[in-house]
């Protein structure tokens, strides 16, 4: 097996765990490699991506693989983690041993009214977690949504995020939206900060196309995929769809997303409930 080893934060590289996760799969067969960005990918012959390091990491992994279908595991070195949330000590066994599934993870397509070539707008429009438009300046944002062509209100807020149900316990979570099962084929909308009490986030399927445009007294506007953000024109337009092909994601056999939300996210903690 060919496997390639992407570690965004260098400093890591001499990390007793990883020397040791090479080393047993060095013994083991595989041949091990580094890289850094989408020109260090072999993307005929590489079996595998190990991402090392937390979900942001993950999330530069995704975009590293692009539409290749090397499917990418992700190893954690000790916080909080949905996409990579394998130690270590799991990793070099459940790939030699063949101890893990494939499975598939929605991409965000998000095509915008910028002109081709623009900065930061086509160098990779997909996002695996969710895409957001925001206010730069200290003007309220007003986004037109419509979904399937069918108009909604008009959303007043801070911005508007639209996440896959990979994203539902990332940014989403944190402006209120629902926890959603990694497998559910669902897109969730979701004001940020909105400035109306009668708004809330709403559930659509992923086979929807969303058009956003946006109302600002600000000279530029946000919007973000993931973990890269662009400065834009308050001007532009953007059509978020489901992109046609899929994230192939290493989950380990025995990994729970329920027993994730517990261990990490401390959902449900109470007293009365005692120790499952």
């Amino acid at each position: 097996m060919k496997t390639a080893v992407f570690l965004r934060n260098r400093q890591l590289a001499g990390d007793r765990r990883i020397l040791d996760l090479k080393k047993r799969l060095s013994e083991g067969g595989c041949v091990i490699y580094d890289v850094q960005d989408r020109e260090d990918l072999s993307r005929d012959d590489t079996d595998m991506l190990i991402s090392i390091g937390g979900d942001g990491t993950f999330l530069s992994s995704a975009a590293l693989v692009g539409d290749s279908g090397i499917p990418v595991l992700g190893m954690n070195l000790g916080r909080l983690g949905f996409l990579s949330e394998n130690g270590p000590e799991q990793v070099a066994a459940a790939v030699l041993e063949g101890g893990y599934e494939i499975e598939d993870r929605t991409l965000l397509h998000v095509e915008t009214s910028a002109p081709a070539g623009s900065p930061g707008v086509d160098s990779w429009p997909y996002a695996l977690n969710e895409m957001t438009v925001h206010r730069f300046g200290a003007a309220m944002l007003g986004v037109d949504v419509c979904i399937d062509g069918e108009r909604l209100p008009t959303y007043w807020a801070d911005g508007l995020l639209v996440a896959t149900s990979s994203g539902s316990t990332a940014y989403s979570l944190s402006v209120g939206g629902p926890i959603v099962l990694p497998e559910s084929r669902v897109l969730i909308v979701s004001p940020i900060s909105p400035h109306n009490l009668n708004v809330r986030p709403l559930i659509v399927p992923d086979t929807s196309v969303i058009t956003l445009g946006l109302h600002s007294r600000d000279s530029s506007v946000m919007f973000t995929l993931d973990n890269r953000t662009v400065e834009a024109a308050p001007c532009l337009k953007f059509r978020v769809s489901m992109a046609q092909f899929s994230l192939k994601r290493v989950r380990l056999k025995g990994s729970d997303f329920i027993n994730a939300l517990t261990s990490k996210l401390f959902w449900g903690e109470d007293i009365r409930n005692g120790r499952q």
